[in-house]
């Protein structure tokens, strides 16, 4: 048989070929003879079974179909599917991906019945909370209602999820109810734009920018092929492994390993019990860097998790002189990961680290069966699910702590439970313990179990982790230092208002200014500019097998495609000490730039229609700002300072917002005279200006208070930190108290020695000072009495 074609190339189905008690040259495996068995557990005896009761003793079909008795002709062996398996439910056609969401329910579906329906409505497929957040910044969007999606979608069969225990569903059912808004009941496909229009609508080419730029990581479609973007369509696109480098590494002859796009390995990674060999290696669970494969852009997530943000300068060089290689289009520099990435496993192992799954629940993933317009409202996790707070173990916590809603939640605790939904036990099922822990909506928690006092972590990687619990920390008195035990322990307003990670996320990724041009003209070649569509890609599909208009691997340019072309740049990047500000539900969180789009625009004749314009919002100019857990968790957290005496951190911009000003003139650089005019006449523009743009990007409010810019577009709760938290939090001047006593010669020499004072010495005696002004205090009370 002649190579594969590009269209069979990925074979990312959940499939079987490989080591089984078939003939190497007999059916499939007359071709594809050494290709790795998609799994060694029970659900691969079942596959091989079945098949075996048909004539493919090795199973291909039940998952791919197609002709296994053909082994001459391979257009015939890859056309149709056996009557047994389609009269079943199964295949009715070959599927080249049998993951391919389209068609996921006669191959994959088979055994895990209502993922492809509940996926289809799941954000990893709708990206409707990315949509409605792009038009909200350029202009596009008149409230925080989610409309749109990648696809048609309707939710049929109401609000009452389709799985998960009956708290959860009691819960998510009254949530629902809650936030319309945020959990529409159907989604409108995105409209194409009319490019006639454009000329009058400048900000319209966000459709095409979101289209073109954004929409590329659903799972309706394979996307871009770059490097760090290889993926599968689909389940696929996490069960079957893809290296970053995209070339296959496995045993089918057919595939060929100088191409890039391929998967790794034919083998499905899911649960701890899924082992995946290649070559002396092995691993179970989902690595994070398959979830990277989208999560490296919007709020950057995944690479975050990983401790690198994109940075412009491709440092350090390789031994050939060269620039980093870029990935996912970007290069990077390391921050610090995560804790949670390199945390040290209860058997010793000091970096084995945590995956994505571990934390995130399937419902988190494929979604419950509901339409959900935000992440917010898809997530069901919380960190105290696991860490519970200084009063309370997890389980004493109520439901829906963690997201409360400005609402009270009541003293009845959530509780354990030994019982796992239905859907749960299709993955690795652990001993329960004392019981499984319970989510903020009340679904167990699989792989988090109560063994007596701990909290025990069962992740995919094959490892487990104790959980640190607060309660007993703050019980024992094993705070690592006393900041810590007066932070958390002792100030309940933190616990009670604030995200854990408002203080323990060590960094955030902050791109101010997310300049786009949207260029509709036409090119040297004289025909209009395009670029690929992702969403009209994901609607041009094959509906036999599923496959987008996007599958054939040619470089990652889908013969689908829309008029206009975007490129983008950015103002300046930082990542210390992120704003904080109020999320969707109500507390204290980091918050980093959302789409902060300043854009220019130029109409199919050429003429630029919009100059570095800022659109308007509901709520302010399209700057946004959006609260995000960042996925930098560090066990000591940030220094009180960095929020008590730092205005940006209060919203004020860095440093108060002194800097970056005078961009709504613009500069030219030359030659200039003592009243600052420009000699020379041939002077060009060196910053063009954005006139609306008077303020430095990081600044949220005024010195007066008020709000400047956008804070989050799906949720009425954010905004900037109230005037009264900003009160409260902020102590800008302490160290002028006393400091400017200085300027009393005679009062300075009767507190402070000649010399300087290290650190510790500047705290002791500040700890005496306290402590005589509380000895002055209680003797006047004593008086008074």
């Amino acid at each position: 048989m002649k190579r594969l074609t590009s269209l069979f190339v990925l074979v990312l189905s959940l499939t079987l070929w490989g080591a089984t008690d078939a003939k190497a040259e007999t059916g499939c495996l007359a071709c594809h003879n050494g290709i790795e068995r998609f799994s060694e557990g029970d659900m691969q005896k079942d596959i091989e079974k079945f098949g075996a009761s048909y004539g493919d003793p090795a199973g291909c079909t039940v998952c791919h179909g197609g002709d296994a008795t053909e082994t001459k002709d391979k257009a015939k062996a890859h056309m149709g599917a056996p009557d047994q398996l389609t009269k079943k439910g199964g295949p009715d056609a070959f599927y080249p991906d049998p993951g391919a969401l389209w068609i996921s329910d006669k191959a994959c579906g088979q055994c895990h019945q209502g993922y492809k329906e509940r996926l289809e409505k799941a954000l990893m497929n709708t990206e409707a909370g990315k949509l409605q957040g792009n038009l909200w910044s350029w202009g596009l969007q008149a409230d925080r209602k989610v409309v749109y999606g990648n696809y048609d979608v309707i939710d049929e069969d109401g609000i009452v999820p389709a799985i998960g225990s009956d708290a959860y569903k009691k819960y998510m059912t009254a949530f629902a109810k809650e936030h319309a808004d945020q959990m529409p009941k159907r989604l409108k496909q995105i409209p194409q734009v009319n490019v006639d229009d454009i000329s009058k609508h400048p900000n319209q080419a966000g459709i095409t920018y979101s289209r073109q730029q954004c929409q590329r990581c659903h799972v309706g479609i394979r996307g871009r092929e770059r490097r760090g973007d290889y993926r599968g369509t689909g389940c696929s696109a996490c069960h079957v492994p893809y290296s970053n480098e995209g070339f296959y590494e496995g045993g089918d002859p057919t595939i060929d390993k100088t191409q890039r796009g391929h998967m790794l390995t034919h083998q499905m990674q899911a649960t701890r019990k899924t082992k995946v060999t290649l070559g002396d290696k092995h691993y179970s669970g989902i690595p994070a860097e398959t979830c990277v494969s989208c999560h490296n852009r919007g709020k950057r997530t995944g690479v975050s998790y990983q401790g690198l943000m994109e940075f412009p300068y491709g440092s350090p060089f390789n031994a050939s002189g060269k620039k980093q290689n870029k990935l996912h289009t970007k290069v990077y520099v390391f921050i610090k990961a995560d804790l949670h990435h390199e945390v040290e496993s209860m058997d010793g192992n000091p970096k084995g680290g945590m995956l994505c799954q571990d934390c995130h629940t399937s419902i988190d993933m494929h979604g419950d069966g509901n339409i959900f317009g935000t992440t917010l409202a898809q997530v069901e996790v919380e960190c105290e699910d696991c860490h519970g707070t200084v009063k309370k173990a997890p389980w004493d916590l109520p439901l829906g702590h963690g997201e409360d809603f400005d609402k009270p939640l009541g003293d009845t605790p959530r509780g354990l439970t030994k019982e796992l939904p239905e859907y749960m036990k299709e993955a690795t099922v652990y001993e329960p313990q004392d019981g499984y822990l319970l989510s903020a909506r009340g679904n167990p928690l699989g792989n988090v179990v109560r063994k007596g006092d701990e909290v025990i972590m069962h992740s995919a990687t094959g490892l487990d982790f104790k959980v640190p619990v607060l309660k007993i920390i703050d019980d024992t008195s094993s705070y690592k230092s006393t900041m810590a035990k007066v932070a958390m322990g002792e100030i309940e307003k933190h616990q009670e208002t604030m995200e854990c990670y408002a203080c323990h996320a060590d960094w955030a990724p902050q791109c101010y200014g997310c300049h786009v041009t949207m260029d509709y003209s036409k090119g040297k070649d004289g025909k209009p500019k395009t670029d690929t569509d992702w969403i009209s890609s994901g609607n041009a599909r094959d509906p036999k097998n599923g496959l987008t208009a996007d599958w054939p691997l040619n470089g990652g340019k889908s013969n689908v495609r829309s008029p206009g072309k975007a490129s983008e740049t950015r103002s300046y990047l930082r990542w210390e000490t992120p704003t904080l500000g109020i999320n969707g539900e109500g507390r204290v969180s980091p918050l980093m730039p959302g789409c902060q789009v300043i854009t220019t625009v130029i109409d199919k004749d050429g003429k630029t229609v919009a100059e570095n314009v800022i659109n308007m919002t509901p709520e302010g100019k399209g700057i946004d700002h959006s609260a995000v857990q960042p996925h930098t968790a560090g066990r000591q957290a940030r220094p009180c300072e960095s929020c008590h005496d730092n205005p940006k951190a209060l919203g004020y911009g860095i440093e108060g917002g002194r800097f970056m000003l005078g961009y709504e003139k613009g500069w030219v650089v030359d030659l200039a005279d003592a009243q600052g005019n420009i000699i020379p006449g041939k002077a060009t523009t060196q910053i063009p200006a954005i006139p609306q743009l008077d303020h430095d990007l990081s600044a949220i409010i005024n010195e007066d208070g008020e709000q400047i810019v956008s804070v989050g577009s799906h949720w009425d709760l954010t905004g900037p930190l109230p005037e009264e938290v900003r009160d409260s939090v902020e102590k800008a001047g302490i160290c002028q108290a006393c400091h400017e006593e200085r300027f009393n010669p005679e009062f300075w020499a009767k507190v402070s020695d000649p010399g300087v004072m290290d650190t510790f010495d500047h705290q002791e005696m500040v700890k005496k000072a306290l402590q005589a002004y509380a000895e002055k205090r209680q003797a006047q009370k004593k008086m008074k009495q």
